[in-house]
C-alpha cells in the first residue's frame, strides 16, 4: 500500500494558489488504483461469511493443493 506521505505530487493550481489538480508519477497512480480495486473487493465482500485458517487448510488439502 502506498503511504500518502511516499507520493511524489505535483499540484496545478489556480492564479490565486488554489490546489486544482494533481500530476503523480505512473508508478503512484497505478499503486493508488490497486488499492482501491482492493478496497472495493473488501467492500463487496464484507457480508460474507468467514471461514477459520484450519476450514481453508482443510479445504486446499482435499483439493490436493496441499
Amino acid at each position: 500500500m502506498l503511504n500518502v506521505a511516499d507520493i511524489h505530487a505535483e499540484y496545478v493550481t489556480d492564479i490565486n494558489g488554489v490546489k486544482k489538480s494533481v500530476i503523480l508519477p505512473l508508478t503512484d497512480f497505478y499503486t493508488l488504483l490497486e488499492d482501491l480495486e482492493d478496497l472495493a473487493a473488501v467492500a463487496e465482500r464484507k457480508d460474507e461469511p468467514t471461514v477459520t485458517h484450519e476450514q481453508v487448510i482443510e479445504e486446499l488439502k482435499q483439493h490436493g493443493l496441499l
